[in-house]
C-alpha cells in the first residue's frame, strides 16, 4: 500500500505500529477533550474520541490526505478505565484487573474534509492474580503512568497477562489488520 496518511497522535507506540503497515505517514499531535459524556458507554466513547482526533487534524489544516485518529480504553464491568491519576488510582485499577478478564477497546478513524469512517476493535485480556508487591514494583517502573488501564502489554505489564482473545496490536494501541482494512474501505468510498 503506497497511500500516505497523517497520524493524529503523539503516541510512539502508534507510530511504530503504523510503520509496520508500510504506509507513508506524517505524525502530529492533537489536543482533544477526552472527558466522557454523561452516560456515555465505553464503545461509544472510544469511537467518538478516535473520530474527534481525526476530525481535529482535518480542522487544523491537514487536508491533502486522510487523517488517522485512534483511541484506546480499558473496560471492566462496563466502566472505562483511563490513565491512572496517581499511585492510589493505579493501585485501585490494578486490583480490579487482578485475576479478572477485562476488555481493551481501540477505535480507529480516518477523516477528510468530506468524510469520516471508523471502527472499534474489542479484545479480551485476562490477568493473573497480582500481589501487592507486584503492583507496587510495577508502579515504581514508571511504565504504567501514561497507559490506559495502568499497564502496557508490550512492556513489563505483559507479564501479568495469562490469556488474550482478539487483537494483540489493538491492546498496544493500533490494530494492524483492522486499520489497513478500514483505510482500504475509506479510499474506496
Amino acid at each position: 500500500m503506497t497511500t500516505a496518511v497523517y497520524l493524529a497522535s503523539a503516541s510512539p507506540r502508534r507510530k511504530e505500529l503504523l510503520s509496520q503497515l508500510g504506509i507513508e505517514f506524517e505524525q502530529f499531535s492533537v489536543d482533544a477533550d477526552e472527558t466522557p459524556l454523561a452516560n456515555e458507554q465505553p464503545h461509544a466513547l472510544v469511537e467518538r474520541l478516535a473520530r474527534l482526533k481525526a476530525q481535529t487534524g482535518v480542522a487544523l489544516g491537514y487536508t491533502d490526505r486522510p487523517v488517522l485518529g485512534s483511541d484506546t480504553v480499558v473496560v471492566i464491568d462496563n466502566e472505562s478505565l483511563g490513565k491512572p491519576r496517581d499511585k492510589n488510582d493505579f493501585i485501585t485499577t490494578l486490583k480490579r484487573l487482578s485475576g479478572n478478564t477485562h476488555q481493551v477497546l481501540t477505535a480507529v478513524a480516518f477523516a477528510t474534509q468530506t468524510d469520516v469512517l471508523s471502527c472499534v476493535v474489542s479484545t479480551d485480556v485476562t490477568f493473573k492474580t497480582l500481589s501487592d508487591e507486584e503492583i507496587n514494583s510495577y508502579w515504581e517502573s514508571n511504565e504504567p503512568q501514561d497507559k490506559a488501564g495502568g499497564y502496557g502489554i508490550q512492556g513489563l505489564g505483559g507479564r501479568f497477562v495469562t490469556h488474550i482473545a482478539g487483537s494483540y496490536f489493538s491492546v498496544v494501541g493500533l490494530p494492524l489488520y483492522e486499520t489497513e482494512q478500514l483505510l482500504q474501505a475509506f479510499l474506496r468510498r
